[in-house]
């Protein structure tokens, strides 16, 4: 795994762990991550995806079963304090069903307490090179 131009900030780590539990396949890890009542939402289809509670979460982290390797480059980078926040764009490189997968992310997080309340997950670039 390889991450780069991820800051050494409160929400940096916080991010680093996320992607070191994404390649570990440890969704219980994910899922402390985030408060009970956490909404997710997902353009990874290119239709809007709503993943609310631990539940709904925990089905859509199931996805990350079949990822072998991960690199993130990070194009952009925002967070705030007072509400916690992070707005990033994320250059990805990953391995899936013995394929290389390249896309662009667009990921935000509404932080609370310490955990991710709102989670804005954007594909701005999907596999196939397609530009949302």
């Amino acid at each position: 795994m390889s991450m780069s131009n991820v800051p050494d900030s409160k929400l940096g780590k916080m991010y680093a762990e996320h992607i070191e539990l994404i390649l570990k396949k440890d969704i219980d890890g994910l899922l402390a991550q985030y408060t009970n009542d956490a909404v997710l939402i997902s353009s990874f289809e290119k239709v809007p995806k709503y993943f609310r509670g631990t539940e709904e979460l925990k089905e859509h982290f199931k996805g990350i079963l079949g990822i072998e390797g991960l690199k993130t480059d990070i194009a952009f980078w925002a967070e705030t304090e007072n509400p916690d926040t992070l707005m990033i764009v994320e250059d990805i490189t990953m391995i899936v069903g013995g394929q290389e997968a390249k896309m662009r992310f667009a990921d935000s997080w509404v932080i609370k307490n310490g955990q991710i309340a709102i989670h804005f997950a954007g594909m701005t670039q999907y596999p196939d090179g397609t530009v949302a």
